[in-house]
């Protein structure tokens, strides 16, 4: 094994996330969100397992946005001009990070409904 290719690695995965940060509005409103929950969290104080969860679900948002980036550049790459199936690919990548996303929100309301109702109630 090579140190410094293994360590070149993960400048290189920073690039990427730093290229997403900049440039997708989506993996942003993710990391908004993301940051929401996490001071919602501490505010109505969630069990280990309950973060757990989250970090779960923060890992798997951000690493389907991060997938669904390289796939759009990618299609990109192999067909400029407007074709079908590359629409398609585009669509269904995006499909996965919006159905990984609604059950999040809804993941996300199992856990803090109840705490929120019982902090108010």
């Amino acid at each position: 094994m090579d140190v410094r290719k293994f360590f070149r690695s993960f400048r290189f995965a920073g690039r990427g996330i730093r290229h997403a940060l900049g440039t997708e509005q989506n993996f942003r409103l993710h990391l908004a969100a993301a940051a929401a929950a996490t001071a919602a969290g501490v505010l109505t104080g969630l069990s280990a397992i309950e973060w757990i969860i989250l970090i779960l679900l923060f890992a798997g948002m951000f690493s389907l946005e991060l997938v669904n980036t390289a796939i759009e550049r990618i299609v990109d790459k192999a067909s400029p001009e407007l074709h079908p199936l590359a629409g398609q690919a585009k669509d269904t990548a995006a499909g996965a990070v919006l159905v990984f996303a609604a059950a999040s929100a809804l993941i996300g309301a199992l856990i803090f409904l109840p705490k929120w109702w019982n902090l108010f109630y």
